[in-house]
C-alpha cells in the first residue's frame, strides 16, 4: 500500500542500519509475503479494499452473518486483496500487472457465484448441487482450487501449494497405489464438489476458525501495535529488571511474555526485542548466536503465550468444539514453565558470563512505575479478553469488545491515541496481516479435505499404532518426528491442520484424551518455527546480531529444549493433564501443584544440563547426571514404562540425583554473577 517499512510498528526507522534492516525485511516477507509498496491511487484501493475486509468481518462479529455467506466472502477478500499486494514474482514488485487485475477479477466471479450467481450455492441445497454437480460449478470449482493455490504461494511460498496439489494427485490416482495407502481413487465430478462446495473443505472448519476470530484477533494485535503497546512493554520489561546490561537476559524474557501475549506473531517479536536489547547483550558478553537463540527463544514463546497464541490455537477449540477460554486454561501452566525454563537458562547465563568478567552499566530508562502512570493502561490488552470471556461473552464478542476498550483507552495520552488515521490504519493493516492465514487455511482445506474424502487419516493412525508396536511412548515419538517434519516444510497453522486429523487420532485410539493429544501435535508444530529451513525467528535474530543463521538456529534450540520436553508429559503420564489444568478421575488441586513442582524441577535440572553450567561448569558426566535426572522429573510415567516396576518413584530417585549433583557443585568455587 503505502511505501513505509514492513518492520514491525515498534521497531523505530533508525534502529538498524539500512543493510540489516533490508535483510529482516526480505526474512519476515518469507512468511507474510513480499508485498507491493503502492503510493497513488493504487495505494488508496488497496488500503480501501484491506479496510472493507476489517470492516466486513467487525460486522459479522458483531451481526449474524450466515456460516456460508462469511466463508465465501472471507476467501474472496483474501484472494482479491492477496492478488493486489503480493506479486507474482519479485521481478514485478510495486507494480500492478494485467495478469493481477484477470485474477481479481476472477477472484469477484469466483465469488459472486458462490453467494449469488449459482443458483443453489450458498442456500439450503447446496447438498444436491455436490451429490449432481453442474458442468458451470465444475468449472468455477477448478478455477477457484487454481486461485486459491496461487494465492497462497505468492503469500507464503512454494511448498503449500505443491503439497496440496501432491495430496489432490493422491486423491485422483490412490486407486493405484499399493495397501494400506491404496483407496477407489476419485474423479472431478466427486472430488472438486467436495474441495469447493461442501464445507469440508476450502471452506471447512480451517476457514470458518480464520473469518470468525483469527482476523478479529490479528486487527486486535495491530490496534494494540498502533497504540504503542509493544514499545511500553519493552520499555517497563527494561525497567523492571533494573535497566542494567547484565539484566539484558532477563529484559528478553519479561519483555517477550508481555509482548507475545497480545501478538501472538514470533517473527515480529524477534525483530522488535532484538532491535532494542541486541547493543545491551553485547555489552554484557553474550555471543551474537546466543544472543540470536534467546531472543528467537523469547519470540517463539508469542506463539504459546495466552491471550492470543498462535492461529492454530483457535483451531484447537473449533475441532474440539471447547470454549477458547478452555484452551487458554490449558495453554496458562505449559507458557509459564516456558517463560521459566528461558530464565532457568538465563540465569545460567548471568553465570557463566559473571565468571568470566563480564559486567554491566546501568543504561539510562524510565522508571517502572513512572511509565506505568503514563502508560499502564496497555496492561489491559493482556488480560480484557480474558476478562470478557470470564464474564460469559464468547471470544468473538470479547475481542470486540477489547478494541473498543483499547481504542477508548489509547486517547488516555497524546501519543497513543488512535484518532480515525491511525485506526484506519490499523483496521487496513490488521486485514493485510490476516491474508496469509486465511490462505494458509484455504489450501490447508485442499489438504483436510482430500484426508476426509480418502480416509487418509484412520490409514494413518493404524500404520502409526502397528509401527510402533501399539506403544504409547513410541507412538508419541513418532508423533511428534512426523508433526516437527510436516513443520519443517509449512507454517505452524498448516502444520497443526494437518496432523490434527492425521497423526493426533493415533494418540486418541491409544487411549490419551483428545484435548492432551491435540495440544501435543500444537507444541511440536510450534516447534518447526525454530527448524530449518523454515526457522524464520531465530534467522531474523541472525540478521539483528550478525551470527551465522545455523549457529542462531542451533542456539535457539538449546534455549527451548528443555521446554519443549515437556509436551510428552501430555500424552505419556496419566497425571500429566495436570499440567493443562484438567483433572483425571481421583485428582485434585495438590496433585496437579505437585506435577507442577516437578516439572519446574527437571526444567531447571535440564537447562542446567544444556547450558553446561550451574554453580560452575558443569563436567560431562555432571550434565549427563542432570540429563536424566531432569527427566525422571518432568515424565516419570515414562520411565516406568521403560522399566516396568524395576524403577520405582523415578520421579523421587531424579529428585535425589539432582539434589546429590548440586551439593557436589558446592566442592568447587563458585562462579561469578553478572548481576
Amino acid at each position: 500500500m503505502s511505501a513505509n517499512s514492513s518492520l514491525p510498528p515498534e521497531v523505530p526507522e533508525g534502529a538498524l542500519d539500512d543493510t540489516t534492516a533490508k535483510r529482516i525485511e526480505a526474512l519476515i516477507e518469507e512468511e507474510e509475503g513480499a508485498q507491493n509498496r503502492f503510493s497513488g491511487w493504487l495505494g488508496w484501493l488497496g488500503t480501501g479494499l484491506a479496510l472493507a475486509m476489517a470492516l466486513f468481518h467487525l460486522w459479522a462479529a458483531w451481526d449474524i452473518v450466515p456460516t456460508t455467506t462469511l466463508r465465501f466472502a472471507h476467501v474472496g477478500f483474501a484472494m482479491g486483496l492477496g492478488f493486489l499486494l503480493f506479486p507474482v514474482a519479485r521481478r514485478w514488485r510495486h507494480r500492478l500487472m494485467p495478469w493481477d487485475m484477470l485474477l481479481i477479477a476472477a477472484s469477484l466471479y469466483v465469488t459472486w457465484y458462490l453467494l449469488w450467481g449459482g443458483d443453489a450455492i450458498g442456500v439450503e441445497p447446496l447438498i444436491d448441487r455436490y451429490v449432481f454437480p453442474e458442468f458451470q460449478d465444475l468449472v468455477v470449482g477448478w478455477i477457484l482450487v487454481a486461485l486459491v493455490l496461487e494465492v497462497t504461494r505468492r503469500a507464503t511460498g512454494w511448498v503449500m501449494p505443491v503439497v496440496a496439489g501432491a495430496f489432490m494427485l493422491y486423491a485422483f490416482f490412490g486407486n493405484l497405489l499399493p495397501p494400506p495407502w491404496q483407496h477407489q481413487g476419485y474423479g472431478t465430478e466427486r472430488l472438486i464438489p467436495h474441495l469447493t462446495i461442501t464445507l469440508d473443505g476450502i471452506f471447512g472448519t480451517a476457514v470458518d476458525v480464520s473469518a470468525s476470530l483469527i482476523i478479529l484477533f490479528t486487527i486486535y494485535g495491530a490496534i494494540l501495535q498502533m497504540s504503542g503497546a509493544g514499545k511500553f512493554f519493552v520499555d517497563f520489561s527494561f525497567a523492571v529488571t533494573g535497566g542494567k546490561a547484565a539484566s539484558a537476559g532477563r529484559t528478553v524474557v519479561l519483555s517477550s511474555f508481555l509482548l507475545g501475549g497480545p501478538s501472538g506473531s514470533g517473527v515480529a517479536t524477534t525483530v522488535t526485542l532484538g532491535t532494542v536489547a541486541w547493543p545491551m547483550m553485547r555489552r554484557v558478553g553474550y555471543r551474537p548466536d546466543d544472543a540470536g537463540g534467546l531472543l528467537a527463544a523469547g519470540g517463539l514463546g508469542a506463539i504459546i503465550s495466552p491471550p492470543v497464541l498462535g492461529a492454530a490455537a483457535f483451531l484447537i477449540a473449533e475441532y474440539l468444539k471447547l470454549g477458547y477460554l478452555e484452551v487458554l486454561r490449558m495453554a496458562a501452566v505449559p507458557t509459564v514453565l516456558y517463560y521459566a525454563s528461558l530464565l532457568f537458562m538465563v540465569e545460567l547465563d548471568q553465570r557463566r558470563i559473571g565468571a568470566a568478567g563480564k559486567g554491566g552499566e546501568a543504561i539510562a530508562t524510565e522508571g517502572a512505575w513512572a511509565l506505568t502512570k503514563k502508560y499502564g493502561f496497555h496492561f489491559s490488552s493482556l488480560v480484557a479478553i480474558v476478562v470478557f470471556m470470564v464474564l460469559g461473552y464468547s471470544p468473538t464478542m470479547s475481542v470486540l469488545y477489547a478494541m473498543v476498550v483499547a481504542v477508548l483507552l489509547s486517547f488516555l495520552r497524546a501519543e497513543s491515541a488512535l484518532w480515525p488515521k491511525r485506526l484506519v490504519a490499523a483496521l487496513a493493516a490488521g486485514a493485510v496481516q490476516s491474508v496469509g492465514i486465511a490462505a494458509t487455511c484455504a489450501c490447508a482445506g485442499i489438504i483436510v479435505g482430500v484426508i476426509t474424502l480418502t480416509g487418509l487419516g484412520l490409514k494413518f493412525s493404524e500404520i502409526a499404532i502397528q509401527a510402533a508396536g501399539g506403544s504409547l511412548v513410541v507412538t508419541a515419538l513418532y508423533t511428534a518426528l512426523i508433526v516437527w517434519i510436516v513443520g519443517l516444510a509449512v507454517p505452524v497453522t498448516a502444520s497443526y491442520i494437518i496432523c490434527a486429523v492425521v497423526a493426533a487420532p493415533a494418540l486418541i485410539k491409544l487411549g490419551v484424551p483428545d484435548y492432551a493429544a491435540h495440544m501435543f501435535v500444537f507444541y511440536y508444530a510450534v516447534l518447526s518455527e525454530v527448524s530449518p529451513p523454515t526457522a524464520l525467528s531465530p534467522f531474523a535474530a541472525a540478521a539483528i546480531t550478525g551470527a551465522g543463521p545455523y549457529r542462531t538456529t542451533l542456539q535457539a534450540w538449546k534455549y527451548t529444549l528443555p521446554a519443549f520436553v515437556l509436551p510428552f508429559v501430555f500424552v505419556t503420564d496419566p497425571d500429566g493433564v495436570g499440567l493443562l489444568l484438567a483433572f483425571k478421575p481421583g485428582m485434585g488441586w495438590g496433585d496437579v501443584l505437585w506435577q507442577i513442582l516437578l516439572a519446574a524441577a527437571g526444567l531447571a535440572a535440564m537447562a542446567a544440563a544444556c547450558q553446561g553450567f550451574a554453580r560452575r561448569a558443569l563436567a560431562a558426566w555432571e550434565r549427563v547426571g542432570l540429563g536424566i535426572a531432569g527427566l525422571l522429573m518432568v515424565f516419570p510415567a515414562l520411565a516406568e514404562g521403560s522399566f516396568g516396576n524395576a524403577l520405582p518413584a523415578p520421579h523421587w530417585l531424579g529428585l535425589a540425583l539432582g539434589a546429590v549433583l548440586l551439593a557436589l557443585q558446592w566442592r568447587g568455587p563458585r562462579a561469578a554473577t553478572a548481576g
